[in-house]
């Protein structure tokens, strides 16, 4: 059996799925990621990339965050691609129940799913540090230099920087999707980016995926490996209620 043929019936056995995604789903739309050769940390700037987007940056050189934040990490006419498309079509077969994301990007929402946990925030919400009125990512992209509120307050992303702790009950909602799960499908990231990558842990099901370009220290764990792109691989996936 070829491992599409292999997936596709694991899939077809399982209907508590969770997938657990981080930047290889979201580059297929032409979000850069960071970590590649020609991602954003392979890239020369003043400050490295993981200072710029540091909490201790963004309160002490707030312009110079959003000059890098505004140019580097905003991709707003990115589109879902077949792996965000194909996993909201899971979800709305009743086959899988939650998408845990390390991605900010809002692709998954964008394509349909509707329980997504996102890790690391999302760059679609941002908030008042002062009066915590809730701003579009628009006021963000369009403001002339850095974000202010009416108010006079400065505009935060709620995107988890370097040095911040994540949403605890995002943590726990996840924790709770992946330990009912039966199928854990690991998809587009490379589990080096720690706290997110540990909740693997609580996996106890049935079947192990692991699909990624390249190794992942999970590898050995999975029942199937797929070396490949992930949305070419769930392109290729048939969905049975």
């Amino acid at each position: 059996m070829n491992k599409i043929a292999q997936l596709q019936s694991i899939i077809d056995e399982s209907n508590r799925i969770v997938f657990f995604g981080g930047a290889g789903v979201s580059t297929e739309s032409n979000i850069p990621d960071f970590r590649s050769t020609d991602g954003l940390y392979n890239q020369t700037y003043k400050y490295p990339p993981e200072t710029i987007v540091s909490a201790t940056f963004f309160w002490n050189r707030t312009e110079e965050f959003y000059d890098f934040y505004k140019d580097r990490m905003l991709y707003l006419d990115a589109k879902p691609n077949k792996a965000h498309q194909k996993l909201a079509e899971l979800e709305q077969a009743g086959k899988l129940s939650a998408v845990i994301t390390q991605n900010i990007d809002g692709l998954h929402q964008a394509a349909g799913s509707k329980k997504v946990y996102e890790l690391h925030g999302s760059v679609l919400r941002n908030y008042c540090v002062k009066c915590h009125k809730f701003y579009p990512v628009e006021a963000v992209k369009n403001a002339p230099g850095v974000p202010y509120c009416e108010c006079g307050g400065l505009i935060k992303p709620d995107v988890v920087l370097y040095e911040e702790g994540l949403d605890n009950d995002v943590i726990s909602g996840a924790v709770h999707a992946i330990a009912q799960a039966d199928t854990l499908i690991i998809g587009g990231t490379s589990l080096v980016v720690y706290p997110a990558a540990g909740l693997i842990d609580y996996f106890h099901g049935k079947h192990l995926v692991v699909i990624n370009r390249d190794a992942t220290s999970r590898d050995k764990q999975a029942e199937l490996c797929i070396s490949d792109s992930i949305g070419e691989v769930l392109g290729q996936i048939e969905v049975h209620a």
